[in-house]
């Protein structure tokens, strides 16, 4: 599942109105993190639901106008090879590679257009995982 879309976040300003939405329009189900403001989102409860973003609070959000749209994940073989495309392509690392424990390297960054996107380089388990 190499360059694919794989993730996406919804940033909110409000958490309880979003899983409100998108609950009722879609039928998502959300899991809470831990931390405060984020959630997980799943395809549908149960067994056959399947992770597919999360809502965040506009706290993580990296740049200070505020992000309208969904921030997209690639998954990607090699996420140091990634970024340095990024920067010879004329794109700008927002934040380097940094591990996710039990799930594996990120990197966000600004494309030429000015849109944010991240590089996902999964551990095997979890590629195991999506590829099923």
């Amino acid at each position: 599942m190499s360059n694919q879309l794989s993730h996406f976040a919804v940033f909110t300003e409000d958490m309880d109105r979003a899983k409100s939405f998108y609950g009722n329009v879609f039928n998502w189900v959300f899991n809470n993190h831990d931390s405060s403001g984020f959630a997980q989102i799943s395809s549908e409860s149960g067994e056959n639901g399947r992770l597919i973003g999360a809502l965040q609070d506009r706290k993580y959000q990296l740049t200070e106008e505020k992000v309208i749209g969904f921030e997209c994940s690639i998954s990607v073989d090699n996420v140091d090879a990634v970024a340095q495309l990024v920067l010879d392509h004329g794109g700008k690392i927002l934040m380097p590679k940094t591990e996710i424990p039990h799930v594996g390297w990120l990197i966000k960054f600004k494309d030429t257009e000015g849109n944010i996107v991240c590089a996902m380089q999964y551990q095997e388990h979890i590629r195991n995982a999506m590829n099923t």
